[in-house]
């Protein structure tokens, strides 16, 4: 290669890291803030539960369990129409509008005033919801290569995780206000939040940005030089920037690929415990471990503050050394570790620190699980069918999830520990299997015996 050649490829590998860096802050930013509504909504109900809402709406017996369901329910239900509808739409239109969407619910929440009109409340919740996180999944699995694809589903995870325990603190100064202005303290925790979604939301229209072939076409972003360059390097990675005409025999065909479900087992298994984590950790503060109602909702934050290091570290090597299942594997066994401290120390301090543990694993897991997937597939319908089949099984995972933390089993809370650790052995073996998989098939490949999802050169990411 002459000296004019590698002078011409250095201008556009520093074309392309400053198109990525344009795309990190104007993507990851807001869909980090976007992925973030439903750790908010857990961390609004979860703090709620501490305080008079129970009494006030009469939420007795399993009905704050329903409550959980139902809002998943209502989200898994929806999730392939709305998925779908991100490319119909446009990311701007569907994610305005669902943000909006979600604030004003969130807002009209604090005004209920029984337990039947909070489950139609949250019905409406999680249909606004459910396109939020699969749709979020392809938008930002189209714009960047395979190796940079954990990394940014951690910025995600961060903007999620410290906007989620930012919400706590606020939830614990507004926990104090007590009656004012007429409001109980729950009320005020949905008012607040709500207004905030709102604005986010409004935000979301001139802030987020298309799909990379229409990226010229979102505010101040790339020019058509910049866009074409950017669609090029999608294309040599995996060649499918562009995605085939929308067929219902398109779709349905990807749902005979096994890895999706693979997948989404995992998805499930993992969002047992995220669950169980993010809507009861107060609880289990308060009635595990013997806090103050006020001190649990403050001492909810700080795991989530931490997990933002784990998830972000995992993520890098991941990319870095093209690892996905060793790092989801590291993970798991962290997490089993943290339940274990959780579910049989005798000492509040290592319990507390066993939260630490847990939760920084399964944020990690979340973005590591995410980079697995999308990795290991192309076309931009299968990554939708993907998403929302992924999706779908988290938010049942949700549904699981909900009600293996029991009231009557305080202060151990030992079927959740015990699914937690048992999920998370099946997550492994789950993972060890798709990558024996992947590593035969690779050799096949490699000696021209196998077209991996039917593109030329591809290569699964194990």
């Amino acid at each position: 290669m002459s000296g004019t050649e590698r002078h011409e490829d250095l201008i556009a590998l520093e074309k392309e890291k400053r198109i990525r860096l344009h795309v990190d802050l104007r993507l990851c930013t807001i869909a980090g803030l976007l992925c973030s509504l439903n750790l908010l909504d857990s961390g609004i109900i979860s703090s709620a539960s501490v305080t008079s809402m129970p009494k006030d709406l009469g939420l007795e017996g399993n009905r704050y369990s329903v409550c959980i369901l139902i809002f998943t329910v209502a989200s898994v239900c929806f999730q392939l129409p709305a998925t779908l509808a991100v490319r119909f739409l446009g990311p701007r239109i569907f994610f305005s509008t669902a943000t909006i969407g979600f604030g004003v619910i969130t807002i009209c929440t604090a005004f209920i005033r029984t337990w039947k009109e909070m489950m139609f409340m949250r019905v409406l919740l999680g249909i606004c919801m459910s396109g939020i996180y699969p749709g979020l999944a392809v938008l930002i699995s189209a714009w960047y290569r395979r190796e940079e694809l954990q990394l940014r589903f951690a910025f995600l995870q961060v903007g999620e995780v410290i906007v989620l325990a930012t919400g706590g603190i606020v939830n614990f100064a507004l926990a104090r206000l007590g009656r004012q202005g007429g409001l109980k303290a729950w009320q005020w925790m949905y008012v607040v939040q709500g207004l905030i979604t709102c604005a986010v939301g409004i935000a979301t229209y001139w802030w987020i940005v298309d799909f990379p072939e229409n990226a010229e076409k979102s505010f101040f972003f790339l020019s058509r030089t910049e866009t074409k360059l950017a669609v090029a390097r999608i294309q040599r990675d995996r060649g499918d920037v562009i995605p085939t005409p929308f067929a219902w025999a398109e779709i349905g065909k990807h749902f005979f690929d096994p890895k999706i479900y693979a997948f989404a087992v995992c998805f499930f298994l993992l969002n047992l415990v995220t669950t169980a984590l993010a809507y009861f950790l107060p609880i289990i503060l308060q009635n595990g471990m013997g806090f103050s109602q006020n001190k649990s909702i403050l001492l909810s934050a700080p795991p989530y503050y931490y997990a933002a290091i784990p998830v972000v570290l995992s993520s890098w090597i991941a990319d870095k050394y093209r690892l996905r299942g060793p790092v989801i594997t590291f993970n798991a066994l962290c997490l089993i570790a943290g339940f274990g401290m959780l579910g049989f120390s005798d000492q509040v301090t290592i319990r507390y620190v066993g939260t630490y543990l847990a939760t920084g694993a399964y944020v990690s897991n979340w973005a590591a699980l995410n980079g697995y997937q999308a990795s290991n597939i192309t076309g931009q319908w299968k990554r939708a069918v993907a998403a929302a089949a992924v999706a779908a099984c988290n938010g049942l995972g949700g549904v699981a999830g909900s009600f293996i933390v029991r009231s009557n089993e305080a202060p151990r809370y030992l079927t959740a520990v015990w699914v937690s650790l048992g999920s998370h052995i099946m997550m492994i073996g789950i993972v060890m299997a798709c990558s024996i998989y992947f590593f035969m098939a690779n050799k096949r490949q490699a000696k021209g015996k196998q077209l991996i999802e039917n593109t030329d050169g591809f290569r699964y990411t194990y």
